[in-house]
């Protein structure tokens, strides 16, 4: 059976910097001011690239529509 070799300090720790977490890059809206992730639509307004890719109205609609139901059923 073969001996294993050392781990020293210094190796653990070379090896642990490059296991650190770097901060999400998060970006302005230029024309609505809303922060969002790079790359990604925006929740709230629902732009990517200046075009509507989510139509946030009526995921909005349908969110009240399910609480409501969930409501009359809970009576």
């Amino acid at each position: 059976m073969v001996v294993r070799m050392r781990s020293t300090k210094s190796h653990r720790n070379n090896r642990r910097s490059h296991d650190g977490l770097s901060s999400p890059a998060v970006t302005v809206d230029k024309s609505t001011n809303v922060p969002h992730l790079r790359h990604r639509a925006s929740l709230v307004t629902g732009l990517y690239k200046g075009r509507q890719v989510i139509d946030v109205q009526a995921k909005i609609t349908k969110r009240n529509k399910k609480a409501q139901a969930a409501k009359k059923e809970g009576r």
